[in-house]
């Protein structure tokens, strides 16, 4: 087998055998919004064992099952990655996808892959992660007062999932936006894609999203408004290789977004 069955021992793994199963974009829908009494608990755990894109389904299998030579000795989770962080989390973090040899290996967002390194160690640098690293689903690793979810669940090719994969997966988001909405302060959107997907999650939830759409860059910030309360979304280049690499995304630039947003939090 080609990825961890559910309830088998990983590490954090949200789900068992009896965790119901998407096959459909159909039942993605039911099962995001009938999460039940135990809510954010059992929305993980569906999201964990979701299978409702064939491409991304058989991408992430494949990539659990052939491994990167630097992994070959190590046993990938190869399913859906659920959000990580405390459920009263007042700082949401939105990312684009799990990377096929990071998340997907380890079962946890941005853990094991570049971005994640530098992601991880702007949040200790803030103060919003116990630890500067995070390389294994039992590592010790912390989110303080953080929260962070992908906008697809799977690991897509090429980190470029279709627009009907994005459709599809949105649902989870949405529903977990909504459970969340309670506490949730800031959200940090990692990209464009993460922007999007913030803003259109939200107005899936009937908040108030500010018309014309508000641009992405880094460090915009936008409010939106909804339930009586209002949170405020941050934009930051995501952490990937290529923006580090360039220099378009610097350690300064990063910790400035990730520090906005924990000063936010703690002033409300």
């Amino acid at each position: 087998m080609s990825y961890v069955p559910p309830g088998t021992g990983w590490p954090g793994d949200p789900a068992t055998a009896e965790t119901p199963v998407a096959r459909t974009p159909a039942r993605v829908r039911r099962l995001a919004s009938t999460a039940g009494p135990d809510g954010l608990a059992e929305l993980d755990a569906r999201v964990s064992v979701c299978r409702a894109c064939p491409r991304l389904v058989r991408w992430r299998e494949q990539v659990a099952d052939v491994k990167r030579a630097s992994y070959a000795h190590e046993t990938y989770w190869g399913r859906p990655i659920p959000g990580w962080g405390p459920p009263t989390a007042r700082i949401l973090i939105v990312g684009l996808a799990p990377a096929a040899n990071g998340a997907n290996r380890t079962g946890r967002i941005f853990t094991g892959d570049r971005s994640g390194d530098w992601l991880f160690a702007s949040l200790h640098r803030v103060g919003l992660a116990r630890l500067p690293t995070s390389t294994h689903a039992d590592d010790g690793q912390e989110l303080i007062d953080t929260r962070m979810v992908a906008t697809v669940r799977c690991a897509p090719p090429q980190n470029k999932p279709t627009v009907a994969e994005r459709d599809t997966c949105a649902p989870w988001i949405v529903a977990e936006l909504g459970l969340l909405a309670e506490h949730v302060e800031v959200v940090v959107a990692l990209g464009g894609f993460g922007w999007d997907a913030a803003l259109r999650s939200y107005a899936a939830l009937g908040w108030d999203v500010v018309r014309p759409k508000p641009h992405f860059g880094h460090g915009a910030e936008a409010r939106l408004a909804g339930d009586g309360r209002e949170i405020t979304l941050l934009g930051c280049y995501h952490p990937s290789q290529q923006n580090t690499f360039t220099g378009k995304l610097t350690e300064a630039m990063l910790d400035g977004v990730l520090g906005r947003a924990a000063d936010l939090a703690r002033a409300r």
